[in-house]
């Protein structure tokens, strides 16, 4: 099922999320319903607070980024397959180089910034079927997990920018949380019902 995608200003996103149980109940078809409203949305990753829910989950799919002209053939192919869900995720290690990207967020449409973040990261998590895996990422698969993982910790990607920054992109953000953004999927925004 498609659901709406919560806009900045909402509440659940700045909340630290709960850690998932094992026999949290519909968990699979949250899972499933958090593929389905990020496909809709044509987005490369969606964290459960992003739909109103103050859990430990978020997924990721790089798939969109392995279209990139800016791209070896090999990292192509690596962002195209690249599909993960992440339970109970936990950042061990943010190493390597520091480099900017120009990111955006499904619950900030029409706002992109370059972010600077670390290039490779060492994380621990559960898949869907709660296998306990460690794993390193380096590159925009790294890029995305983190952006994601921010979600769960209640951080937004507008936080890592300059207060000036902040400031001159004030009036979008406002809008957003008035309803007054107009992306092609559905949204829930905090200060009007949603669309």
């Amino acid at each position: 099922m498609i659901l709406p995608i919560y806009g900045y200003g909402e509440a659940v996103l700045r909340k630290q999320c709960e850690v998932v149980a094992q026999d949290y109940s519909n968990l699979n078809e949250v899972i499933a319903n958090m593929y389905e409203t990020m496909n809709n949305a044509h987005g490369v990753g969606l964290a459960a607070p992003q739909i109103g829910m103050a859990i430990r989950v978020f997924i990721v799919d790089t798939e969109p980024f392995s279209d990139s002209d800016d791209i070896s053939k090999e990292e192509a192919a690596e962002l195209k397959a690249f599909k993960q869900t992440f339970i109970n995720a936990k950042i061990l290690k943010e190493e390597g180089d520091l480099w900017t990207f120009n990111e955006g967020c499904l619950s900030i449409p029409d706002v992109r910034e370059d972010v600077l973040r670390h290039d490779t990261i060492t994380i621990e998590y559960y898949d869907e079927n709660f296998n306990k895996k460690k794993e390193v990422y380096s590159g925009l698969i790294a890029r995305v997990i983190q952006h994601e993982y921010d979600h769960i910790e209640g951080i937004l990607f507008t936080d890592h920018i300059s207060t000036l920054k902040r400031k001159l992109i004030s009036k979008k953000l406002n809008n957003i949380k008035d309803g007054k953004a107009f992306p092609d999927y559905r949204m829930k925004f905090a200060n009007k019902k949603g669309r």
